[in-house]
């Protein structure tokens, strides 16, 4: 059989054929590259595809290729791309198995003609999802057109990660002139690729990142929506020509009811300069989501595709009419009355005082904010010596401002009406400073984690002392804390606070872990109990201005119109090209905004994602597993060939399990739901995985689940209420030890579970410290654990299950003590004296144990390498049963510092949206 579309002849397979336990059952296409068969797979009874490597292609080159196609899609996993299953070699067959995708490719789609404008803005920013996730992990794709896109009844797929490599630089001039297009991978000493969605760089065969395919997606996105190319020609130099210097008309010209803003964000895709482009593929994602809400709260006939012609004309018509009439009006009121043209929207960057910086990756606690006459602005910074204060500087001088005394630590500064007293944050307390005369007073106390404050004529203060709490008022020279609001049932907290101009009405930000719906800006006032949502987003704060508001959803900050009576908005969103960053954590965008037009911020991107890696014991990486905005908990399996981790989701709001197979690669997710799940732990058969679940805040249980996903979650200990329980190891099938600490406590302690006879735990030390982590040794003996009985974390031993016995293990701070399989060697993390600004470095250190009875002699502890940014959390370290392999969350190094963006006359933006 002669298979259609490949350069030369190659063999199918015949129905029945057997790669492994794949059957071969039809073919579904072939190219240059090979073939793709539809197969069963007989082990799980399911369709798979199957993509083999033509036989007249099996050279290095191809070959290479070939591999790099199944490393690409197994290092994604996203719901928007194809699912790569298993990799094999028979008969001579090199061979990948892959989710076998039912749809038609949206090429096939575009042969009916253009998608509606709904379609469009969802498959777009679907492939857009796609892409981010490939880029983030460094890979570009390269060949992005619409026959590598797939249009199933679950969303778009995008395929074939073939071409992810470096593009060859374009010799061939015969091939320039061809006027038929054979498939890209077919063409040798060619620049990879489908000419008619290429990036200028591209066909210059110039280095490329994730702004290429940002270009050629643009090229999709334009064709489906006008059924045309965006760059035509009759030969492929011609459309390389046409891709190079000219641009392609707007879509509104070929679809004149298609949104403004669709053509907006595709023209910014399709930008000669990458630099012009969207910067990032997630930038675009958002705007085309913005796009389809937008035109979906608006009702647009454009957007829904089901408008007749007559009605379209008549739209079209009165629409004109509408701007003509307004022109009339605009015009005899400026015959009437000239005036000046408005002033334009000024952007400067702002940097921190000499010798002292803005962190980067700790803007959580370095929240600027301006005060109401838009005149100075406060923000924390770090001196060289690592001591955070509070600076002032003044907008328009060009002095370095100053450094207020008295500050240390102070977090989450706001400013009185008036603009002469700052309120913050400190050690635990709410303070505030009158800027006359310097004076500091402490106002009340808090936790050391709040969540900001807000400051009224009247002289009230309305805050929030922590992370759980609702709001709070008091007079701001002191007095009683009042409560203020009562957080409903699935509310986790109120914070970020901003009083309305009457003094009286506030905004303020509700976070909901179990219904992430109630998240948002709501709106309440001092004398109601009563509060209402005024829009859904996942962070605060917003700012409102009489008659507009800001705030920041998915990344994007917008304004929108705000009727301050009934606190309500009107109108639509309009993004502002400001990205301002967010911390989904805390639920916090960086950013604040003046009364008379300023705005500063932080620009986003500040928070690295973190990610799981493994190491040998000369600290060289290995594979990297996974990333994510947190994680809270990775173990090996007790035979090393699989690890499980908990990852934070991008809402910041819940965290899931996940298993990783350490030999072949892939990953299967085991938990979902909106709980927050961490802290797994192996069952010594390797069978089930034991983890805590609940909601932050409140209490947390110990569960456990089977280690292949199936089944349902069996529940191991609940806790009181408000306890927060995580399992930390096993004895064997004896006992289960675990951490546990009080809602209404920081004090956090060992516990054991028996696992047999009445299994009622017991802890393992009574002591006023915090005496935590407990890690049974394998010959549960003893047990290394964590205590800050010295005034910093350190590893000690001690006999199980009398505890008589106390060995301190580290001696310069340790934390997270795990054992090699035979008790000889225990390992943990050892902070790293380090004189620069923001070292968050950790050593691991190993340390030679020998026990014998009731006594333990133990080695000088010994640093086998150290990484910097280990996150300062429990559960980012485990070790293999041998000792060789270590389980490490990282997260990237951020700059030392980041300017701050000033914004002046920000409204100016409105007057070209």
């Amino acid at each position: 059989m002669i298979c259609p579309g490949i350069i030369g002849a190659t063999m199918a397979l015949a129905p029945g054929k057997r790669l492994g336990p794949y059957e071969i059952v039809s073919l579904l296409g072939a190219g240059g590259m090979g073939e793709v068969y539809r197969a069963c797979d007989t082990r799980l009874e399911r369709n798979v595809a199957i993509k083999i490597l033509s036989q007249l292609s099996y050279d290095s080159a191809s070959r290479q290729r070939f591999e790099r196609e199944a490393r690409t899609i197994s290092s994604l996993n996203h719901p928007n791309i194809c699912t790569l299953h298993d990799i094999g070699h028979q008969d001579g067959i090199d061979y990948i198995v892959m989710e076998c995708v039912e749809g038609e490719t949206l090429a096939k789609r575009l042969e009916k003609g253009p998608l509606p404008i709904d379609q469009v803005l969802k498959v777009g920013a679907q492939i857009a999802d796609a892409l981010d996730k490939a880029h983030h992990a460094g890979i570009v794709h390269r060949d992005l057109k619409p026959g590598n896109i797939m249009l199933t009844p679950s969303g778009a797929k995008l395929l074939d990660f073939g071409l992810a490599k470096p593009a060859a630089a374009l010799t061939d001039m015969a091939s320039m002139t061809a006027t038929n297009a054979p498939t890209p991978v077919t063409e040798r000493g060619t620049i990879v690729g489908t000419f008619q969605y290429m990036s200028p760089e591209q066909i210059e065969g110039r280095d490329l990142d994730g702004r290429s395919d940002i270009f050629s997606l643009g090229a999709v996105l334009y064709e489906m929506v006008t059924g045309q190319h965006a760059f035509e020609g009759k030969s492929r130099l011609s459309v390389a020509s046409a891709i190079l210097e000219k641009e392609p008309a707007p879509i509104t010209t070929i679809k004149p009811l298609a949104p403004t803003a669709l053509d907006h964000a595709i023209r910014t895709c399709l930008a000669k300069d990458p630099n012009d482009r969207w910067q990032t593929a997630r930038d675009l994602s958002h705007e085309l989501k913005w796009i389809a809400q937008s035109s979906a709260q608006s009702g647009s006939p454009a957007v829904s595709g089901r408008s007749s012609r007559a009605t379209r004309e008549r739209i079209a018509w009165a629409t004109a009419a509408l701007l003509l009439c307004a022109l009339a009006a605009l015009g005899a009121y400026h015959l009437r009355k000239p005036t000046a043209p408005p002033a334009p929207a000024i952007r400067a960057m702002i940097n921190p005082p000499a010798d002292n910086l803005f962190p980067a990756s700790e803007t959580e606690l370095f929240l600027p904010a301006l005060s109401p006459d838009g005149k100075r602005l406060v923000v924390a910074v770090r001196d060289s010596h690592g001591k955070n204060s509070l600076w002032l500087r003044g907008l328009n001088e060009f002095w370095d401002g100053r450094i207020l005394p008295k500050t240390e630590n102070g977090s989450f500064p706001f400013w009185s009406p008036d603009s002469r007293s700052i309120g913050f944050f400190a050690g635990g307390k709410l303070k505030r400073i009158d800027l006359d005369g310097d004076l500091v007073q402490t106002l009340a106390d808090t936790t050391t984690q709040p969540r900001g404050g807000t400051w009224n004529a009247n002289g009230t203060i309305l805050y929030a002392p922590s992370r759980f709490s609702p709001l709070y008022q008091i007079p701001s020279s002191g007095g009683i804390p009042q409560q203020v609001t009562f957080p409903a049932k699935n509310e986790q907290g109120h914070r970020w606070p901003v009083f309305l101009g009457d003094g009286k009405h506030f905004l303020f930000f509700v976070r909901s872990q179990r219904q992430p719906e109630l998240s948002g800006i709501y709106a309440s006032s001092l004398d109601s109990k009563e509060y209402h949502l005024v829009v859904n987003t996942t962070v605060g704060p917003a700012f409102a201005f009489g008659d507009r508001i800001l705030y920041v959803k998915n990344d994007v900050l917008l304004t929108q119109g705000f009727d301050e009576r009934r606190m309500v908005m009107t109108g639509e969103p309009t993004p502002l090209p400001d990205n301002v960053a967010a911390y989904p954590l805390n639920s916090g965008a960086l950013f604040s905004a003046s009364q008379t037009g300023e705005m500063v911020y932080y620009a986003a991107s500040l928070y690295p994602s973190v990610t799981v890696g493994l190491y040998d014991r000369d600290g060289r990486p290995g594979s990297t597993l996974d990333s994510s905005p947190s994680v809270i908990g990775v173990r090996f399996s007790p035979d090393n060939t699989h690890a499980v981790a908990s990852l934070y989701n991008s809402n910041g709001l819940s965290s899931d399990l996940w298993s990783y197979d350490l030999s072949r690669g892939g990953k299967t997710r085991l938990t979902t739901g909106p709980e927050t799940k961490g802290y797994p732990v192996w069952q010594p058969d390797g069978q089930f995985v034991v983890f805590s679940s609940g909601f932050l805040g409140g209490t947390l249980n110990i569960y456990r689940i089977r280690s292949d996903g199936s089944g349902g979650v069996e529940t191991v200990l609940s806790a009181a209420a408000g306890v927060s329980m995580s399992p930390t190891s096993f004895c064997r099938d004896h006992y289960l030890s675990y951490s546990q600490i009080p809602s209404d406590s920081v004090i956090r302690s060992g516990w054991i579970l028996p696992l047999t006879g009445d299994k009622k735990s017991f802890a393992l030390i009574q002591s006023r410290f915090s005496n935590y982590e407990p890690i049974f040794s394998p010959d549960c003996n003893w047990i290394a654990y964590m205590s800050n009985s010295t005034g910093q974390p350190e590893v000690y031993l001690t006999h199980f299950p009398d505890a008589k016995h106390v060995y301190q293990v580290s001696t310069q701070g340790g934390s997270l003590p795990r054992w090699r399989s035979d008790g000889k060697e225990l390992f943990y993390l050892s902070p790293v004296a380090d004189n620069s600004v923001m070292a968050v470095n950790n050593s691991v250190t190993a340390v030679n144990v020998d026990a014998s009875g009731e006594t333990v002699t133990l080695g000088s502890p010994r640093k086998l390498f150290h990484l910097d940014r280990i996150p300062a959390l429990l559960g980012v370290f485990d070790v293999s049963s041998d000792g060789q392999r270590f389980l490490i969350v990282t997260s990237k190094d951020p700059p030392a510092s980041t300017p701050l963006t000033l914004v002046t006359n920000w409204r100016a933006e409105l007057k070209t949206k």
